[in-house]
Protein backbone atom coordinates (compact mmCIF):
# COMPACT_ATOMS: atom_id res chain seq x y z
CA UNK A 1 0.00 0.00 0.00
CA UNK A 2 1.33 3.22 -0.73
CA UNK A 3 2.31 6.67 1.99
CA UNK A 4 -0.95 8.01 1.15
CA UNK A 5 -2.96 5.70 3.57
CA UNK A 6 -0.51 6.74 6.57
CA UNK A 7 -1.41 10.90 6.08
CA UNK A 8 -4.77 10.66 7.34
CA UNK A 9 -3.74 9.70 10.52
CA UNK A 10 -1.67 12.46 10.70
CA UNK A 11 -3.32 15.59 8.91
CA UNK A 12 -5.33 16.11 11.88
CA UNK A 13 -2.42 17.79 13.59
CA UNK A 14 -2.47 20.82 11.79
CA UNK A 15 -6.11 21.37 12.35
CA UNK A 16 -5.09 21.07 15.99
CA UNK A 17 -2.34 24.01 15.61
CA UNK A 18 -4.56 26.09 13.33
CA UNK A 19 -7.96 25.82 16.10
CA UNK A 20 -6.86 28.11 18.81
CA UNK A 21 -5.12 30.84 16.77
CA UNK A 22 -8.53 30.44 14.54
CA UNK A 23 -11.16 30.34 18.13
CA UNK A 24 -8.94 33.67 19.11
CA UNK A 25 -10.41 35.81 16.11
CA UNK A 26 -13.54 36.95 14.29
CA UNK A 27 -17.30 35.65 14.48
CA UNK A 28 -16.89 32.61 16.49
CA UNK A 29 -19.69 31.11 14.52
CA UNK A 30 -18.66 30.63 11.55
CA UNK A 31 -15.30 29.22 12.93
CA UNK A 32 -17.57 26.61 15.07
CA UNK A 33 -19.18 24.99 12.21
CA UNK A 34 -15.98 25.19 10.07
CA UNK A 35 -13.87 23.29 12.41
CA UNK A 36 -16.86 21.09 13.60
CA UNK A 37 -17.14 19.64 9.93
CA UNK A 38 -13.01 19.94 9.55
CA UNK A 39 -12.28 17.93 12.50
CA UNK A 40 -15.15 15.11 11.11
CA UNK A 41 -13.87 14.68 8.43
CA UNK A 42 -10.36 14.29 9.58
CA UNK A 43 -11.89 11.88 12.28
CA UNK A 44 -13.58 9.53 9.46
CA UNK A 45 -10.51 9.67 7.17
CA UNK A 46 -7.91 8.13 10.25
CA UNK A 47 -10.48 5.85 11.17
CA UNK A 48 -10.60 4.90 7.34
CA UNK A 49 -7.26 4.74 7.12
CA UNK A 50 -7.16 2.58 10.68
CA UNK A 51 -9.30 -0.11 9.01
CA UNK A 52 -7.94 -0.45 5.99
CA UNK A 53 -4.56 -1.35 7.53
CA UNK A 54 -6.37 -3.29 10.03
CA UNK A 55 -7.92 -5.54 7.00
CA UNK A 56 -4.99 -6.26 5.70
CA UNK A 57 -4.71 -8.83 8.73
CA UNK A 58 -6.85 -10.80 6.23
CA UNK A 59 -3.78 -12.31 4.21
CA UNK A 60 -3.04 -14.20 7.13
CA UNK A 61 -6.08 -15.90 7.54
CA UNK A 62 -6.83 -19.04 4.87
CA UNK A 63 -6.96 -19.48 1.80
CA UNK A 64 -5.44 -16.10 1.48
CA UNK A 65 -2.66 -16.95 3.60
CA UNK A 66 -1.95 -19.96 1.37
CA UNK A 67 -1.63 -18.08 -1.49
CA UNK A 68 0.72 -15.77 0.03
CA UNK A 69 3.47 -18.73 0.48
CA UNK A 70 2.77 -20.23 -3.63
CA UNK A 71 6.53 -19.83 -5.22
CA UNK A 72 4.32 -19.39 -8.43
CA UNK A 73 2.32 -16.36 -7.40
CA UNK A 74 4.04 -12.69 -7.07
CA UNK A 75 1.20 -11.22 -5.01
CA UNK A 76 1.69 -7.09 -3.56
CA UNK A 77 2.71 -7.39 -0.26
CA UNK A 78 0.35 -5.37 2.03
CA UNK A 79 1.70 -3.59 5.23
CA UNK A 80 3.51 -5.10 8.22
CA UNK A 81 1.87 -7.53 10.20
CA UNK A 82 2.64 -5.43 13.67
CA UNK A 83 1.57 -1.97 12.22
CA UNK A 84 -1.97 -3.88 11.10
CA UNK A 85 -2.24 -5.12 14.64
CA UNK A 86 -1.49 -1.84 16.18
CA UNK A 87 -4.24 0.06 13.41
CA UNK A 88 -6.65 -2.57 14.68
CA UNK A 89 -5.57 -2.16 18.24
CA UNK A 90 -6.23 2.10 17.84
CA UNK A 91 -9.32 1.41 15.85
CA UNK A 92 -10.70 -0.64 18.92
CA UNK A 93 -9.77 2.04 21.46
CA UNK A 94 -11.37 5.11 19.31
CA UNK A 95 -14.58 3.09 19.51
CA UNK A 96 -14.63 2.37 23.13
CA UNK A 97 -13.65 6.05 23.36
CA UNK A 98 -16.32 7.28 21.50
CA UNK A 99 -18.68 4.92 23.40
CA UNK A 100 -18.07 5.77 26.71
CA UNK A 101 -18.59 9.62 25.57
CA UNK A 102 -21.81 9.08 23.83
CA UNK A 103 -22.71 6.93 27.09
CA UNK A 104 -21.68 10.03 29.11
CA UNK A 105 -23.57 13.05 27.49
CA UNK A 106 -26.95 10.38 26.76
CA UNK A 107 -26.50 9.87 30.58
CA UNK A 108 -26.01 13.45 31.30
CA UNK A 109 -29.01 14.98 28.81
CA UNK A 110 -31.55 12.32 30.44
CA UNK A 111 -30.86 13.66 34.30
CA UNK A 112 -30.86 17.01 33.72
CA UNK A 113 -34.33 16.19 31.48
CA UNK A 114 -35.37 14.38 34.53
CA UNK A 115 -35.16 17.12 37.26
CA UNK A 116 -38.82 18.41 36.42
CA UNK A 117 -41.12 19.59 33.39
CA UNK A 118 -40.29 22.94 31.68
CA UNK A 119 -42.78 26.08 31.78
CA UNK A 120 -42.40 28.58 29.22
CA UNK A 121 -38.80 26.90 27.95
CA UNK A 122 -37.59 27.07 32.01
CA UNK A 123 -37.35 24.83 34.87
CA UNK A 124 -35.88 26.48 38.22
CA UNK A 125 -34.21 23.94 40.42
CA UNK A 126 -34.13 24.88 43.91
CA UNK A 127 -30.46 24.42 44.80
CA UNK A 128 -28.18 27.04 45.55
CA UNK A 129 -25.35 26.16 43.38
CA UNK A 130 -25.51 28.49 40.73
CA UNK A 131 -26.13 27.10 37.52
CA UNK A 132 -26.96 27.90 34.13
CA UNK A 133 -27.55 25.28 31.42
CA UNK A 134 -29.37 24.90 28.08
CA UNK A 135 -30.84 21.39 28.23
CA UNK A 136 -31.35 19.69 24.72
CA UNK A 137 -34.83 18.39 23.01
CA UNK A 138 -35.53 14.77 22.85
CA UNK A 139 -37.90 13.04 20.76
CA UNK A 140 -41.37 15.17 20.91
CA UNK A 141 -39.73 17.22 23.73
CA UNK A 142 -38.13 20.90 22.93
CA UNK A 143 -35.14 21.87 24.54
CA UNK A 144 -35.36 24.60 27.36
CA UNK A 145 -33.44 26.30 30.12
CA UNK A 146 -32.48 24.76 33.31
CA UNK A 147 -31.71 27.49 36.11
CA UNK A 148 -30.78 26.98 39.95
CA UNK A 149 -32.26 29.59 42.60
CA UNK A 150 -28.44 29.96 43.12
CA UNK A 151 -27.93 31.95 40.53
CA UNK A 152 -30.84 33.85 40.33
CA UNK A 153 -30.31 35.41 43.32
CA UNK A 154 -26.78 35.67 42.49
CA UNK A 155 -27.61 38.60 39.44
CA UNK A 156 -29.67 41.18 38.96
CA UNK A 157 -32.27 41.35 36.56
CA UNK A 158 -31.05 42.79 33.92
CA UNK A 159 -27.90 40.29 33.86
CA UNK A 160 -30.77 37.80 34.21
CA UNK A 161 -31.60 38.57 31.06
CA UNK A 162 -28.21 37.97 29.79
CA UNK A 163 -27.64 34.37 31.09
CA UNK A 164 -31.68 33.31 29.67
CA UNK A 165 -30.28 35.10 26.17
CA UNK A 166 -27.28 33.27 26.67
CA UNK A 167 -28.50 29.89 26.97
CA UNK A 168 -31.32 30.40 24.97
CA UNK A 169 -28.80 30.81 21.87
CA UNK A 170 -27.14 27.67 22.90
CA UNK A 171 -30.84 26.42 21.97
CA UNK A 172 -31.53 28.23 18.77
CA UNK A 173 -28.29 27.41 17.49
CA UNK A 174 -28.25 24.01 18.82
CA UNK A 175 -24.44 24.30 19.89
CA UNK A 176 -24.62 20.40 21.31
CA UNK A 177 -24.69 18.84 18.39
CA UNK A 178 -21.36 21.04 17.55
CA UNK A 179 -19.63 20.00 20.80
CA UNK A 180 -20.64 16.85 19.99
CA UNK A 181 -19.28 16.30 17.20
CA UNK A 182 -16.24 16.91 17.83
CA UNK A 183 -15.99 15.49 20.89
CA UNK A 184 -16.66 12.11 19.01
CA UNK A 185 -13.79 13.04 16.61
CA UNK A 186 -11.67 13.42 18.85
CA UNK A 187 -12.61 10.51 20.23
CA UNK A 188 -11.71 8.58 17.40
CA UNK A 189 -8.08 10.70 16.80
CA UNK A 190 -7.25 12.09 19.88
CA UNK A 191 -4.84 14.84 17.79
CA UNK A 192 -7.81 16.53 17.66
CA UNK A 193 -8.42 17.07 21.29
CA UNK A 194 -7.36 20.99 21.25
CA UNK A 195 -10.12 21.39 18.15
CA UNK A 196 -12.86 19.81 20.50
CA UNK A 197 -11.66 22.49 22.99
CA UNK A 198 -11.43 25.18 20.11
CA UNK A 199 -15.02 24.30 19.68
CA UNK A 200 -15.99 24.38 23.34
CA UNK A 201 -15.26 27.96 23.49
CA UNK A 202 -16.18 29.23 19.95
CA UNK A 203 -20.06 28.07 20.96
CA UNK A 204 -20.00 30.10 24.53
CA UNK A 205 -18.34 32.96 22.54
CA UNK A 206 -21.22 32.79 20.01
CA UNK A 207 -23.70 32.30 22.62
CA UNK A 208 -21.86 35.58 24.42
CA UNK A 209 -22.39 37.71 21.29
CA UNK A 210 -25.90 36.67 20.47
CA UNK A 211 -27.08 37.20 23.98
CA UNK A 212 -24.92 40.76 23.70
CA UNK A 213 -26.73 41.90 20.50
CA UNK A 214 -30.40 40.90 22.58
CA UNK A 215 -29.94 42.89 25.74
CA UNK A 216 -27.94 45.79 23.75
CA UNK A 217 -25.21 46.03 26.34
CA UNK A 218 -21.85 44.50 25.79
CA UNK A 219 -20.90 45.99 28.61
CA UNK A 220 -23.65 44.42 30.65
CA UNK A 221 -22.93 40.95 29.41
CA UNK A 222 -19.47 40.95 29.81
CA UNK A 223 -20.59 41.70 33.92
CA UNK A 224 -22.76 38.95 33.88
CA UNK A 225 -20.51 36.03 31.96
CA UNK A 226 -17.96 37.07 34.66
CA UNK A 227 -20.40 37.37 37.65
CA UNK A 228 -21.63 33.88 36.71
CA UNK A 229 -18.33 31.89 35.81
CA UNK A 230 -16.71 33.43 39.29
CA UNK A 231 -19.68 31.74 41.46
CA UNK A 232 -19.88 28.82 39.16
CA UNK A 233 -15.87 27.88 40.02
CA UNK A 234 -16.05 28.93 43.28
CA UNK A 235 -19.18 26.72 44.09
CA UNK A 236 -16.86 23.90 42.50
CA UNK A 237 -19.48 23.97 39.43
CA UNK A 238 -18.70 22.16 36.36
CA UNK A 239 -19.48 22.99 33.07
CA UNK A 240 -22.12 20.48 31.50
CA UNK A 241 -21.84 18.60 28.07
CA UNK A 242 -19.00 21.18 27.45
CA UNK A 243 -21.52 23.81 26.95
CA UNK A 244 -21.76 25.18 30.48
CA UNK A 245 -18.78 27.82 31.11
CA UNK A 246 -14.72 27.83 30.74
CA UNK A 247 -12.67 30.10 29.12
CA UNK A 248 -14.71 33.04 31.38
CA UNK A 249 -11.78 35.73 31.29
CA UNK A 250 -11.33 35.78 27.27
CA UNK A 251 -14.92 35.68 26.97
CA UNK A 252 -15.11 38.87 29.47
CA UNK A 253 -12.49 40.61 27.75
CA UNK A 254 -13.65 39.40 24.02
CA UNK A 255 -16.93 40.98 25.23
CA UNK A 256 -15.39 44.30 26.46
CA UNK A 257 -14.51 44.48 22.95
CA UNK A 258 -16.28 45.64 19.44
CA UNK A 259 -18.43 43.47 18.04
CA UNK A 260 -15.73 41.28 15.93
CA UNK A 261 -15.33 41.31 12.10
CA UNK A 262 -16.36 37.95 9.97
CA UNK A 263 -12.97 37.55 8.83
CA UNK A 264 -13.87 34.55 7.03
CA UNK A 265 -10.18 34.38 5.48
CA UNK A 266 -8.82 33.00 8.55
CA UNK A 267 -11.01 29.69 7.61
CA UNK A 268 -9.40 29.21 4.12
CA UNK A 269 -6.82 26.96 5.92
CA UNK A 270 -8.91 24.30 7.45
CA UNK A 271 -11.21 24.87 3.83
CA UNK A 272 -8.18 23.85 2.43
CA UNK A 273 -7.16 21.31 4.86
CA UNK A 274 -10.55 19.16 4.62
CA UNK A 275 -10.31 19.19 0.84
CA UNK A 276 -6.58 17.80 0.92
CA UNK A 277 -7.61 15.02 3.49
CA UNK A 278 -10.73 14.13 1.41
CA UNK A 279 -8.35 13.38 -1.90
CA UNK A 280 -5.72 11.32 0.62
CA UNK A 281 -8.21 9.21 2.05
CA UNK A 282 -9.34 8.40 -1.72
CA UNK A 283 -5.77 7.65 -3.15
CA UNK A 284 -5.34 5.25 -0.03
CA UNK A 285 -8.85 4.17 -0.93
CA UNK A 286 -7.82 3.10 -4.62
CA UNK A 287 -4.39 1.66 -3.56
CA UNK A 288 -6.21 -0.83 -1.26
CA UNK A 289 -8.71 -1.53 -3.78
CA UNK A 290 -5.64 -2.02 -5.87
CA UNK A 291 -4.07 -4.47 -3.74
CA UNK A 292 -7.57 -6.30 -2.73
CA UNK A 293 -7.64 -7.15 -6.58
CA UNK A 294 -4.58 -8.62 -6.97
CA UNK A 295 -5.49 -11.01 -3.60
CA UNK A 296 -8.36 -11.73 -4.94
Amino acid sequence: MTFSVYLPLVLGLPLALLAPRIAARGLPGPAAWTLTVTAAVAALASTWSLALLALTLLDDVPPLAALDQSPTLELPEPVPGPVALVAGLLLIAGGVRLTVDAHRRIGTNRRLRGIGEPEHDLVVADWSAPMAVAVPGAARRPGHLLVTTGILRLLSASERRVVFAHERAHLAHRHHRLTAATAASAAMNPLLIPVRTAVEFLVERWADEDAAAEVGDRGLAARAVARAALAASGAGVGPVLGIGGGAAVRRVRALTRPTPAPLRGRLTGPVLLGLAIVAVALAATEAFVDLARAWV
